[in-house]
């Protein structure tokens, strides 16, 4: 099978839940073949179905000081931040097309499994902890394991979407305005802590895509641009749900040209 694998830049967080709403019914109807989608966010936070809001330590009035937006969304798991220099991956899946079919369990672990073999390209020993969906560092003497990875995903009638956040270049402060994914207890990290050399973030992404056709068994097609994934309405079939590019995203689009960067 073939990961169509399309590189957004950095795109504001409401486009990105549009496209994957747009990809995700497109998956439904067998009109395009399992994808991921690689970006960045501006900063925001996110709250996932079994979120707190008291595990937002910052007021509404420093957030919107510092531009920092808040959604409520359908993924599981509770808090998390996303912004510049942390890769988000959205895989759009369709778990019945596996053999066998994958579970919801079953898909996780094989999140957590690309991202622990990308980390151990830059020599950094990661683990899953029980109970604990997400990446962690291994604890060392004094020092307690470290989140470098959440993870946080929906699932409709089989087709996936939301993912997972890994820390590259992040700023971790500002983790500092809430309690990350609702664990108080443990710090997170990022590949530039954990490592001695800055680690670069084009290398990260492919580190983590090649690791995806590892795990999931597909062969992996860097597309160039979005039109690349889209089927093309004038040869494809009439549909009850037709085909629409987020205007946001088009405009996004329409303004960097055919490629995104």
């Amino acid at each position: 099978m073939v990961l169509s694998v399309l590189h957004l830049g950095r795109i504001d967080y409401a486009i990105g839940l549009a496209l994957q709403k747009t990809l995700v019914e497109l998956r439904h109807q067998q009109r395009i073949g399992n994808v991921l989608l690689l970006l960045e966010h501006p900063p925001v936070l996110t709250l996932g179905r079994n979120s707190s809001r008291a595990n937002i330590l910052a007021s509404d009035e420093l957030l919107a000081t510092r531009g920092v937006e808040v959604h409520e969304i359908n993924r599981g798991g509770d808090v998390t931040y996303h912004g510049p220099g942390q890769l988000v991956g959205y895989p759009i899946f369709d778990l019945r097309s596996f053999n066998p079919r994958l579970g919801a369990v079953d898909y996780v672990r094989k999140l957590e499994e690309v991202l622990i073999r990308a980390c151990g390209d830059y020599g950094i020993r990661a683990q899953r902890i029980a109970g604990r969906t997400g990446v962690w560092t291994f604890a060392g003497g004094s020092v307690q394991e470290r989140k470098i990875a959440a993870i946080g995903v929906h699932i409709s009638r089989g087709i996936t979407s939301h993912g997972f956040a890994f820390n590259v270049t992040t700023d971790l402060r500002d983790f500092n305005l809430i309690v990350p994914c609702g664990i108080a207890d443990r710090d997170v990290t990022s590949l530039e802590l954990e490592t001695s050399t800055p680690p670069d973030f084009e290398n990260a992404m492919h580190t983590v895509s090649r690791y995806f056709g590892q795990v999931f068994d597909h062969q992996v097609l860097w597309l160039e641009s979005l039109d690349d994934l889209l089927p093309n309405p004038a040869t494809s079939p009439a549909q009850d749900t037709p085909m629409t590019i987020p205007g946001d995203l088009k405009r996004l689009r329409d303004e960097k040209g055919t490629h995104f960067a």
